[in-house]
């Protein structure tokens, strides 16, 4: 097996365009567009569910399951449950005492519709904290996967966090895996984001997001460590949202922002089609988040053999 380069593929079972609007059209009219993706392509992934997506489709969970894939956790409504690392309005961190609760909650309701255990998290916007993966080790998770590299920009690689500050190594049982940022460039961004992966894919297409990709691995690789690409998707991109504002509520609309919208529907598809394609060609293996927090002492410790 090439080890060097590992990818794991994850879906974020959330409201479409994230929390900007109530609505499911994503994860009930997008999943199967990707499942049958994944399926001729034979790979596994990880599909993250809120509570509330596990809740109100639970048929999809039990689809997710029977096509061979893995069922994480990704909150209870797409709360913060981390800390903030930069402002939107209206979104704010729960009070670090809810988030066990919130977690806990959430767990289980994901858990009820899987009707399995959950060991694989990530938080909204990969807005992680100490309080948060101290609560997932509790629960009893194997994975969390919310390290935002482009932010912190240190954890190239999965790792043990501390107990006393989860962007660093230490003891925890619990594997951190880090979401993929080109750290070969320079960012003129005050948090990093032009460094991250997401939405490129779809925005600027395959190709040039393999760029980033094969920069990317040769940067980590020269420093004798190897590639683990984590993407995060949303079943959301993979059907064409309205363009125009969104009516959420007898109060209100919301405008997205071009990019949050722009080439979601089939063109998206395309794109991660080609994007499966071309890392297959680099010899990449693709693992479930579950799977890799299995396997990955053993293969850190078969790399420095």
């Amino acid at each position: 097996m090439n080890s060097r380069i590992i990818v794991v593929f994850g879906f974020d079972m959330e409201t479409d365009i994230g929390s900007w609007t109530p609505y499911y059209r994503g994860v009930s009219e997008g999943t199967p567009k990707i499942l049958e993706l994944l399926s001729r392509k034979r790979i596994k992934a990880t599909f993250f569910f809120t509570g509330e997506a596990a809740e109100k489709h639970p048929s999809i969970v039990r689809r997710v399951v029977e096509e061979g894939h893995e069922v994480g956790c990704h909150s209870l409504y797409h709360e913060t449950v981390g800390d903030e690392l930069f402002p939107i309005p209206g979104v704010k961190p729960l009070l670090p005492e809810e988030v066990p609760f919130r977690l806990k909650k959430a767990t289980e309701i994901v858990e009820k519709a899987l009707g399995d255990k959950v060991v694989s998290f990530r938080a909204p916007r990969l807005w992680g904290s100490t309080v948060m993966v101290l609560s997932l080790e509790d629960l009893g998770y194997k994975a969390d996967v919310s390290y935002p590299l482009y932010f912190y920009g240190e954890r190239l690689t999965p790792y043990h966090p501390s107990r006393d500050d989860w962007t660093k190594e230490g003891d925890m049982k619990i594997l951190e895996i880090p979401n993929f940022a080109d750290m070969s460039i320079e960012s003129r961004d005050k948090y990093g984001r032009d460094r991250d992966q997401w939405p490129k894919f779809r925005t600027e297409g395959a190709e040039k997001l393999m760029i980033h990709v094969r920069s990317h691995v040769k940067y980590v690789g020269d420093k004798a460590l190897p590639a683990v690409l984590c993407f995060y998707f949303h079943p959301w991109e993979f059907v064409e949202m309205p363009k125009g504002p969104i009516r959420v509520s007898p109060e209100g609309s919301v405008l997205p922002d071009e990019y949050l919208i722009k080439n979601c529907g089939g063109y998206a598809l395309t794109q991660l089609e080609k994007l499966i394609d071309c890392l297959k060609s680099m010899g990449a293996v693709f693992m479930e988040a579950r799977e890799l927090a299995e396997e990955w002492d053993s293969i850190k410790s078969d790399l420095r053999k």
